[in-house]
């Protein structure tokens, strides 16, 4: 606590200090209901829940500079089960803002969506805010409609594995790899050594696998059909203007907009908005972010282009200026 007394004391003197709140809290409470809106009519009881999709979507808890955050699968599926079972919550505007991530989170959240959908009956408008790409993209399939701001940055339908081959820098450093293996493909992915024809071909397999899924998904979701899909998902980006006009979206609009199509769909004229939040939450307007719920001070350096999990993972991701 000293140490962040004398952190907060530097910032003053730099004139740009806002001030600093220290409040204990825990990853662990429950979610609970954040009203956003609430002009509804005194004997209105409907409600629109806001859900919000942020950052890398990874099986694995988050992190940033200080805190250890929330496994995104997890509290995405705890949020769907509290709008589930809360009987006033008519629909649900799925608030994206992702560049994607690892091919099964990004499945699994998916599937979590439909099954809501089919198990509550109630609506899903997905809204992309300034990116939903690639397994962000993959999840918005599975709302019963899509909307995007003009500037959205959408698409990127594709698969990607990042590998890299140190093995000129290795040798220059008089270092080599030696591996103790079972079979020649164990240490398939080796940066040590560069990838055999075998090698590349295994892993490309399984990449276009993956891709043939997503290509699929949305086949399904945009009831378009599957060479129309291929046509479009080689892996460029597209703004929400061009993705209305390529049939990837069904309206380019802003969140109002998105809430009231969820409303118009769940055939109800008023409703509060809703989020569910970590523990105590305020949010002033529906634009405003989750607050940032810190479960123990660390300090994690992500660099750009390296994959923050452990091994080699299979991405739907846009990962702009990272070295492939």
């Amino acid at each position: 606590m000293l140490r962040w007394i004398a952190f907060a004391a530097a910032l003053m003197t730099t004139g740009c200090f806002n001030g600093l709140l220290l409040r204990p809290t825990t990853v662990h409470e429950p979610v609970a209901e954040t009203t956003v809106t609430d002009s509804c009519h005194w004997y209105c009881r409907n409600k629109i829940a806001i859900i919000d999709v942020d950052g890398l979507i990874m099986n694995a808890r988050s992190s940033g500079l200080l805190s250890d955050g929330d496994n995104p699968v997890s509290l995405f599926r705890e949020k769907l089960d509290a709008a589930a079972n809360d009987k006033h919550v008519k629909a649900v505007v799925l608030r994206i803002n992702s560049p994607g991530g690892a091919v099964t989170a990004s499945d699994i959240m998916y599937q979590d969506l439909v099954n809501f959908r089919k198990e509550t009956g109630k609506p899903v408008v997905a809204c992309m805010m300034d990116v939903a790409a690639s397994g962000a993209y993959y999840l918005a399939m599975g709302s019963d409609r899509v909307y995007a701001h003009p500037t959205t940055i959408t698409g990127s339908i594709g698969v990607i594995m990042s590998l890299y081959n140190a093995s000129g820098l290795l040798t220059k450093i008089g270092l080599s790899s030696d591996p103790i293996k079972s079979g020649p493909n164990k240490d398939l992915g080796n940066p040590a050594r560069p990838m055999t024809a075998e090698e590349r071909a295994i892993l490309q397999g399984m990449v276009d696998s993956f891709y043939g899924q997503f290509v699929q998904i949305v086949a399904k979701g945009r009831a378009l059909p599957e060479d129309q899909v291929r046509k479009l998902a080689d892996g460029r980006v597209y703004t929400g203007a061009d993705a209305k006009k390529l049939q990837l979206i069904d309206e380019v609009g802003y969140l109002e907009d998105a809430i009231q199509a969820a409303m118009n769909i769940a055939g109800i004229d008023d409703a509060r908005v809703i989020t569910f939040d970590r523990g105590e939450g305020f949010r002033g307007s529906i634009y405003a972010g989750m607050p940032k719920i810190p479960s123990k001070i660390s300090v994690k350096l992500d660099l750009p282009g390296i994959n923050p999990t452990p091994g080699a993972t299979f991405m739907y991701l846009w990962e702009p200026g990272a070295p492939h």
